[in-house]
């Protein structure tokens, strides 16, 4: 019997706790070498880009806001302490440090904070990483499905692609991270923005910045173009192109 590529299910219930909807979805593990039947066998039909360190530069402020908010909470935290969690969503961003520093958070009560913080401090500020805007109209130009997968909740996904000028409506699909129970390094977000514009990871090419992006985009058995933005390229070594930014993007990533 040959093995599947993992399949999305629906969850028995909903985890409000950690900010994931009804609908989300939460993706079964079939064991080691699922992705061999999967993995790099179709051509390129669709591109899925993370969002924070790929389209836009926003951990900045981001960390700037959680800085803020620690220290509203009366505690002295620094920016580079949060680099570890950047992209598994805000609520491992913040709990994550919280956790280490051994800090007690609300995790509603906070969060919701965060984000008044980070809207305010956005505003008139973001502005696309180079090559982003042309990079995602040459996708579209070539006919290939476009869609955003972020560990990000929804409120700070669709405040940021409106600040750059890359609206919603641009794409297929987007899909943050309230849409999934387990966030990366788990491939379930991908797997998701895959099911949602009606493609098999083994067409699309994942674009991340982040090292738990890197290893999710290659569990979901989809090719990956790591942007060194945010880590080096010795810890995007898995990546099967790795550029500085969509600008410097190599050709053979979009030529599969």
């Amino acid at each position: 019997m040959h093995a599947t590529c993992p399949r999305p299910i629906r969850p028995r219930g909903t985890n409000r706790g950690h900010g994931v909807d009804e609908y989300a979805v939460e993706v079964e593990d079939d064991g080691p070498g699922v992705e061999a039947s999967c993995l790099k066998s179709s051509h390129l039909r669709g591109v899925i880009f993370d969002l924070d360190g790929v389209l836009v530069d926003s951990e900045p402020p981001l960390a700037e806001a959680a800085v803020e908010l620690f220290a509203e909470r009366g505690h002295l935290v620094n920016a580079e302490e949060f680099k570890r969690f950047i992209g598994m969503g805000e609520d491992r961003y913040i709990g994550g440090v919280a956790e280490s520093r051994g800090i007690e958070l609300d995790p509603v009560r906070d969060k919701a904070r965060l984000y008044e913080i980070y809207l305010r401090l956005i505003r008139g500020r973001l502005r696309p990483l180079p090559g982003a805007v042309e990079f995602v109209n040459e996708c579209r130009d070539r006919g290939l499905a476009v869609a955003v997968a972020s560990g990000a909740d929804r409120i700070n996904v669709l405040a940021n692609l409106s600040e750059i000028g890359l609206p919603q409506a641009l794409f297929a699909a987007v899909v943050d991270g309230n849409h999934v129970v387990r966030k990366k390094p788990a491939p379930d977000i991908f797997l998701e923005a895959c099911r949602r514009i009606g493609l098999p990871p083994a067409a699309c090419l994942v674009i991340e910045d982040a090292v738990s992006g890197v290893t999710a985009a290659q569990a979901a058995g989809a090719r990956c173009l790591g942007l060194t933005t945010t880590f080096d390229a010795a810890q995007l070594a898995d990546a099967d192109w790795i550029a500085p930014d969509l600008a410097h993007a190599p050709a053979e990533a979009l030529a599969w």
